[in-house]
């Protein structure tokens, strides 16, 4: 029984040690106040395939939290003449 419970903490603290570092893709472009585009090539400058996927799903969230504009960025305002 004493070598389950080690080895589930070892497997806690590695879990916990992985998912600490690793910020998520949609936040971290946006935190810093750059592009999606600049938030890929900082993370990944050698690799063109993973700037890609990374530019792809920081766009997503992006627009799924409502972009620069909010909730009403899905509404266009008409200008009345």
């Amino acid at each position: 029984m004493t070598k389950t419970v080690l080895l589930a903490a070892a497997a806690t603290m590695i879990l916990a040690g992985a998912t600490m570092t690793a910020p998520a893709p949609s936040q971290a472009g946006t935190m810093a106040g750059m592009s999606c585009k600049d938030a890929a090539k900082a993370e990944y400058p050698d690799d063109r395939k993973m700037r890609h996927e990374y530019k792809k799903s920081c766009k997503e969230a992006w627009k799924m939290h409502g972009g620069k504009t909010g909730m009403m960025g899905k509404f266009k305002l008409r200008k009345d003449s």
